[in-house]
């Protein structure tokens, strides 16, 4: 994907800039906060995106709205991102943030997913274990996905574990089929 490199390469830079000015948490957080902003308006996400309106227009309006109300470098990334029309870009170097700010932490994500909430302690003695085996300290997200029958998902960076009984029934059903 190349939107998701180049989103890379912007999530970098701003991350590294930040982390000059020991800003980097700041700067993560007002730059969640203005795409929150503009995500509760349909309106102001289509301003946002609209190629046909001007990019001093856009500017003009980003600063009139955040100037000295976020740190200097979350206003610079959006209007450079106006200014080069990069705007759409802006949810993937969210992400692509988000994902740096961990691995400074030293964690990495982790996604749980069950058909019902999981007791605390479950999920905490599972996320311990899976600490142990993989010599790794997680950021749990936990889902609950009604359409799961029983069992848990989970999900490491580019690793799945499937413990749903759907995913065992698949399991079943493709032993049953190659004997």
């Amino acid at each position: 994907m190349p939107n998701e490199a180049l989103a890379k390469r912007y999530a970098q830079a701003v991350f590294d800039l930040a982390g000059e000015s020991h800003k980097t948490v700041d700067v993560g957080r007002d730059l969640r906060t203005v795409w929150s902003a503009m995500e509760d308006d349909d309106g102001v996400v289509r301003f946002f995106f609209a190629p046909v309106i001007e990019r001093s227009e856009k500017q003009r309006v980003l600063l009139e709205a955040f100037k000295g109300k976020i740190e200097p470098i979350a206003l610079h990334t959006l209007l450079l991102l106006v200014r080069k029309r990069r705007e759409r870009l802006l949810p993937e170097i969210l992400q692509q943030y988000a994902a740096l700010e961990m691995a400074a932490r030293g964690a990495e994500p982790l996604i749980v997913s069950s058909a019902h909430k999981l007791p605390p302690e479950e999920l905490a003695s599972l996320v311990e274990r899976l600490s142990k085996i993989y010599n790794k300290r997680f950021e749990v997200e936990e889902r609950v996905d009604p359409n799961l029958l029983g069992g848990v998902s989970i999900r490491m960076g580019d690793l799945a574990i499937d413990g749903t009984v759907a995913g065992r029934l698949d399991d079943l059903s493709r032993t049953l089929l190659t004997h």
